[in-house]
This record gives structure tokens, sequence and C-alpha cells, in this order.
């Protein structure tokens, strides 16, 4: 399976794709060689100009792997405008689910920062949690980046 890792402000991310689409985003630097493709190539770049704060939209075939529940969330998130937010619960009203079942299936995600979960705050507005490497300290930096309201 074709996959690269690079450096970005929020540590290293490492990149897979699998026949053609991106399937994964993990935390940390992989051991081994880089195997590059085109499509590693261009979500790097993608990513590096989301870094940068030049891009506010990813334009990457994605295929996350999961539930049919976890493909329904993950889809809704896909929807949240950079720079706004959204609590579970309202999220959870949307798609006509728990705010518990939502966040796990938000904890789940598979490509995480394209598929921004670090979009859906707690009901009391807070942070909740999150997956990166640092955890909510990661979750803020990337709201911050994007110019959205942080608590």
């Amino acid at each position: 399976m074709p996959q690269i890792s690079f450096n970005t402000p929020i540590g290293p991310l490492a990149l897979f794709e699998e026949d053609g689409v991106i399937v994964a985003v993990d935390w940390g630097w992989l051991p081994g060689d880089d195997e590059e493709s085109l499509l590693l190539i261009r979500a790097k770049a993608q990513l590096e100009e989301y870094f940068a704060g030049s891009r506010k939209h990813f334009d990457l075939p994605l295929a996350p792997q999961g539930t049919a529940f976890q493909r329904k969330v993950w889809a809704a998130l896909e929807k949240i405008e950079y720079g706004t937010t959204k609590t579970y619960g309202q999220l959870a009203e949307e798609l006509g689910t728990g705010p518990r079942a939502l966040g796990g299936a938000c904890g789940r995600n598979p490509i995480p920062v394209i598929i921004p979960c670090h979009r859906v705050l707690a009901a009391d507005g807070t942070l909740g949690g999150y997956s990166g490497i640092d955890g909510v300290e990661t979750k803020e930096f990337l709201l911050r980046l994007e110019g959205a309201r942080v608590p």
C-alpha cells in the first residue's frame, strides 16, 4: 500500500493510499521507506497548503473504511464548513442518532484533518476530546488555524 510520512505544524503525519483513494491519515512517522504516488504527493501538497492557511477545502478521493453508520457520520463531517463548528448534539440531531454514538464515530475517523472531526465540539461549547498527537491541543490548533471561535 503506497504511503508517505511528512512533518506538519501538528507533528508528523502519514498518508495511505489504496486503489487510487486516500484511506487513512495516521499520527506519527512510519518506519521504513515511503512508497510515494501521484495521489499521495497531491494530498501532501494540499495538507501543506491547509497548514499554510491557503486551502479551505480538500479535493481528494477518499474512502474511509468503517461501518455504514461511521461512513454516514464522516460524510456529515465533510459538510462542516472551514472555520465553523457544530456540537455533537447538533450533528447527532441532524443525523437522527445520539451524541455518544456520533462521538464514537468521530473518534474512529481514519482520515482526520481532511475529514474535519476537529470541528465538532461538546454541548457546552468546550473542545471535548480529539485523537490527534497532543489531543485537545491539536484540535485547538486546527480550529485557531481556521479562524474558528475557540472557547
